[in-house]
């Protein structure tokens, strides 16, 4: 949600989307799934870029808004059309669209649903693309991981982290680089390969945009040994590397190491009760009481203001999508934050205080850090587990 409060054109530093105004309004939108819509996509039209439901308190004076969309304009757009699907209660319709440039495609606004950018195109279609790292989490020592090769659309991204988030196995977001060096090209097959070698099916891939498939498909990377490794994305008809990023055992270990910590002292105290000296048996008490809710009358220590700067000067850019995703604030709280706060640093400070005083007493590092663990750097998982043995 935004409270615009004059005539004016104005971008959502989140999601890309810019409105052009008459006056003040609130207007309120949220990303979509284009995968509920597809049957209503038809050809020769396939998906330009994100899909969002807006609304607007007072629809006459959002004039336009403009999309975010995913494709290579490298020839200014010869030989494409754009053009904006629109859900109506009676279905859906394809609409002109405005204007469009390297980045957006403009709609005049008719009514307000969802709504979206289409293209048409003569020629094949090149993307801007992204490759999504995640790590299986198992009681094994050998390594798994699933890498999705995606259009670099916020849609798309998010049907990844909903499919990530419904598997049967356990898994964690590897924090890497993800965007692509070289464009995708629908129809051109991609390699996937890993130095050391190891495991990697399917061994090749047809690109194509799946935004509107239900199911998701990725690259399965098995590896016996835990060491470090390169994966590269590779174009098989120039052989030139499309996106590439090194793994080492930090990236993930801390996650695993966390887990296995806890399932060990929670079977050394059951065995070993008897044998622990008043010290280590009130360290193993602590330990269990910050995994206990204030129901059993155990109060955590709450994270301080000095660890919460540590925390905030550890976020990227990515610091707002994360704090609205993963601590679930509102566009409104940071838009209100960022009103009367120029430092940017003190922005995520004063966001991070704000979850801890919605959360009362369990404003802890170990509730931010069960908030955050997917979506994190591993420095930030690093600190908020030292904060937490400190308490």
């Amino acid at each position: 949600m935004v409270q615009l409060d004059a005539e004016g054109t104005y971008q959502c530093s989140i999601t890309g989307l810019i409105f052009e105004v008459t006056g003040a309004v609130k207007i309120t939108y949220s990303l979509l799934s284009w995968t509920k819509y597809a049957n209503l996509v038809e050809k020769p039209w396939i998906v330009g870029g994100p899909l969002f439901n807006v609304h607007c308190d007072s629809t006459p004076a959002l004039t336009s808004i403009q999309f975010p969309h995913s494709l290579c304009l490298s020839g200014h757009g010869a030989g494409m059309a754009f053009k904006v699907f629109h859900v109506k209660s009676n279905g859906a319709a394809i609409e002109p669209s405005a204007d469009y440039s390297a980045s957006h495609v403009k709609w005049l606004v008719s009514s307000l649903s969802p709504v979206g950018p289409l293209i048409q195109s003569q020629e094949p279609v090149q993307y801007h693309g992204a490759v999504i790292l995640y790590k299986v989490v198992d009681e094994h020592p050998s390594l798994s991981f699933r890498v999705y090769v995606a259009t670099n659309n916020d849609s798309f991204i998010k049907d990844v982290i909903k499919d990530v988030k419904h598997s049967k196995k356990k898994c964690i977001k590897i924090d890497k680089p993800a965007v692509c060096q070289k464009l995708l090209q629908k129809g051109k097959k991609y390699r996937l390969i890993c130095e050391p070698e190891a495991e990697v099916t399917p061994e090749e891939i047809e690109f194509v945009d799946g935004s509107l498939l239900k199911l998701k498909s990725y690259i399965e990377v098995y590896l016996e040994k835990p060491d470090d490794f390169t994966l590269s994305l590779i174009e098989l008809e120039s052989e030139a590397t499309v996106w590439k990023a090194k793994l080492r055992e930090s990236d993930w270990i801390y996650y695993d190491q966390n887990k296995n910590e806890q399932r060990r002292s929670e079977v050394g105290a059951h065995k070993r009760k008897t044998a622990l000296s008043t010290s280590e048996e009130d360290k193993l008490c602590s330990k269990k009481q910050k995994t206990s809710s204030i129901a059993d009358g155990i109060e955590t220590k709450k994270l301080t203001d000095q660890q919460l700067m540590v925390i905030a000067k550890l976020f990227g850019r990515q610091w707002k999508e994360i704090a609205i995703e993963c601590l679930q604030m509102e566009m409104r709280d940071i838009d209100q934050i960022q009103a009367t706060e120029e430092e940017v640093n003190m922005q995520k400070f004063l966001v991070l205080s704000k979850w801890r005083d919605r959360e009362k007493g369990n404003g802890t590092a170990e509730a931010l850090y069960r908030s955050l663990c997917e979506k994190v750097s591993y420095e930030i998982l690093q600190a908020l587990e030292g904060f937490s043995a400190q308490c």
